[in-house]
């Protein structure tokens, strides 16, 4: 079943018709013992009414007894049956309720013994219970007698079926009863997923952006992260928009130059093939930047980890061939086990812009420190302080140097995106980026990631 609410249902119904069976065969077992018992104890108590009402002749030996309290004894076919045989089996007595049966219900017994026992004889179904007596008469002699009593099943087996009856009656009406308010119990403990299906509709239809309604806890962590797939669908749609944009702006002056080119003759317009290449070129840088830029994939809810080390190691030896002739001494400090949860393509265009700035800017010296908090069982804090020993930057020129294109000393080689690029990847994340001053003596760059 595709239904939540009906596999739940299914299985809840189920559950419960087990239980009621099993309930109504044990209720059921149960009555049938009791009733058996009480069966049992009513015919040995119709032996004591029978022992009670025999006589004695002046010698002290038993005579049958000849009036009987219980008067379906005296009716014939009542179904309460008795008998009263010696001990050689030979029939003494019999009820007058047996008159026109040819029928023997005695089985012998010692002295003091009981049986009760189910039996059928001449069509009759009956209950029946001998006794064993032994009666002494005045001279110490003693006499054995078998005393039994029947009662037909008729009587039980309706009272059995009543109870049944009854029984499985109020058991189908309790169960109808526990189905329809299982069932909206069940349909008010699901409705907040159906509220959250509701609300990702009107986040479909545009009526709403994100999920934003009260939900129980056990659907907290689910709407938390379908809020973030929501929010990174945004943003990687506003970046490829962005990108765009910037692209189509960025190829202006390029296409323009080239245009002149192909219009007029190189001599009238005194461009070159050279500054055509030049101008491909820097069309093809922009066209990769701009690619680059716009696959950024930012902070995913199921984003895998990525070690550090790793990163920073790699990017230090790279920058080192770069660089090797200022022999910067860069000093790498760590929290054990430091991980970044993206994508290692974006965490490695971050570090690789930041660390390329310092290199360029520094006197010599560079120093990284990694550290990892963790806040949760689920979520820690990284960050990430980059420093250096050159000149620093001017407090006035930080908003200056975010900015895509602007270099705050353009007697150092570069573009001025690294910078603008690597806020760009860390505002994405949702993470921080500060600059400050060093203890080097230089420029203190911090990123901070909450994840």
């Amino acid at each position: 079943m595709r239904s939540l609410h009906g596999r739940l249902l299914l299985a809840a119904s189920l559950v419960l018709a087990g239980f009621i069976g099993a309930t109504g065969l044990a209720l059921d077992k149960a009555f049938r013992v009791s009733a058996r018992a009480s069966m049992h104890d009513r015919l040995q108590s119709y032996i004591y009414a029978l022992l009670a009402a025999a006589d004695e002749d002046n010698s002290g030996r038993m005579i049958p007894p000849q009036e009987i309290p219980e008067p379906r004894f005296s009716k014939p076919d009542s179904g309460l049956y008795a008998m009263i045989a010696g001990s050689d089996g030979r029939l003494l007595w019999y009820s007058r309720s047996l008159a026109g049966r040819s029928v023997n219900i005695v089985q012998q017994q010692t002295p003091g013994q009981r049986e009760f026992r189910r039996l059928t004889q001449a069509g009759l179904e009956l209950y029946a219970i001998s006794f064993g007596v032994a009666w002494e008469d005045y001279a110490n002699a003693e006499a054995l007698y078998t005393f039994t009593v029947a009662e037909d099943t008729a009587a039980f087996e309706e009272q059995i079926d009543s109870f049944r009856m009854s029984l499985w009656s109020w058991l189908g009406a309790m169960a109808v009863v526990l189905l329809l308010v299982q069932g909206f119990i069940l349909r008010w403990g699901l409705k907040p997923l159906r509220t959250v299906e509701s609300d990702l509709q009107r986040i479909d239809q545009g009526a709403a952006e994100h999920l934003d309604g009260t939900y129980p806890t056990e659907l907290t962590g689910l709407t938390s992260s379908l809020n973030s797939l929501i929010e990174h669908s945004k943003l990687v749609q506003t970046r490829y928009r962005n990108s765009l944009a910037d692209l189509a702006h960025s190829l202006k002056t390029p296409l323009a130059i080239m245009h002149s080119f192909c219009e007029g003759k190189p001599e009238e317009t005194g461009l070159s093939q050279d500054v055509v290449r030049e101008q491909v070129e820097r069309m093809d840088e922009i066209v990769e930047h701009q690619l680059q830029r716009a696959a950024v994939s930012g902070r995913a809810t199921l984003a895998r980890s990525v070690p550090l080390q790793h990163v920073l190691e790699r990017l230090v030896r790279s920058l080192d061939k770069v660089y090797q002739e200022k022999q910067v001494d860069v000093r790498l400090d760590l929290d054990p086990g430091a991980t970044f949860y993206g994508d290692e393509a974006d965490l490695t265009e971050v570090l690789g812009n930041l660390l390329e700035n310092a290199y360029k800017y520094c006197s010599g010296q560079i120093r990284v420190c990694v550290r990892c908090e963790k806040k949760t069982a689920v979520s820690h804090a990284l960050e990430i302080t980059i420093e250096d020993d050159g000149h620093g930057i001017d407090p006035e020129m930080i908003d200056t140097v975010l900015q895509r294109g602007k270099r705050m000393d353009e007697t150092v080689p570069g573009h001025g995106i690294g910078l603008s690029m690597a806020q760009e990847i860390i505002a994405v994340y949702g993470g921080e980026l500060d600059i400050g001053s060093s203890s080097l003596g230089g420029a203190l760059i911090g990123v901070r990631f909450d994840t």
